[in-house]
């Protein structure tokens, strides 16, 4: 059985939830699963790192310390992710752990009223009702490239929120990341930047 494969064997769907016509996929089961998360992550972290960063342009033009390296290897030089966005609340159990594998810090997106300080906001509608996102204002340093993650693209609205509230902020999202996909609703067209998912499910 394919890492995949595994991975979406250990999900569980629920039929009218949250509400009527909706049918609900948990990813909770593999966090249960300490080699199923590990395996998820390590999934996650490989595709950034021979896909998402090498396509990435040099922030500068400058003379690079030319290291040996291995046959084949291409050095990063300033091609790099400087922080993960996770989205409320299951993006918060996954980006702390992407983020700590890439040496970044993690920046939560959470609902209206939950964050301290001064916040920037942006409305987003759900498959099942309207919403307010918001992000630390000072969050982000400007010029950040940042990873977007959460556990499942839909619609795409929550997502395009946190990608809204990057660029309030001054940020530059370079990729949105997610476990599973629908894509019968489309939610990656409403995005401003590539997507990834491990998962599709119909």
């Amino acid at each position: 059985m394919s890492d995949v494969a595994h991975l979406k064997s250990l999900f569980r769907f629920y039929d009218d939830y949250p509400k009527k016509g909706i049918r609900f996929c948990d990813i909770l089961p593999v966090l249960r699963d300490p080699l199923a998360f590990e395996l998820l992550i390590t999934n996650i972290i490989n595709h950034i790192f021979t896909q998402t960063i090498p396509s990435l342009s040099e922030e500068e033009e400058e003379e690079k310390d030319l290291k040996q390296l291995e046959p084949g290897a291409v050095p990063f030089g300033s091609r790099k992710i400087d922080a993960v966005v996770g989205l409320d609340a299951r993006g918060f159990l996954l980006g702390p752990a992407i983020a700590q594998r890439l040496g970044v810090g993690f920046v939560p997106v959470r609902k209206q009223g939950k964050l301290p300080g001064e916040c920037v906001q942006a409305v987003y509608e759900k498959e099942y009702g309207q919403d307010i996102f918001e992000m630390q204002k000072d969050a982000l340093a400007p010029g950040s490239r940042v990873l977007v993650v959460d556990d499942l693209i839909a619609t795409g609205g929550s997502a395009k929120a946190a990608g809204d509230l990057i660029r309030q902020v001054g940020g530059k999202t370079v990729e949105y990341i997610f476990v599973v996909s629908l894509p019968f609703l489309k939610g990656e067209e409403q995005l401003d930047a590539k997507s990834y998912h491990l998962v599709e499910c119909d």
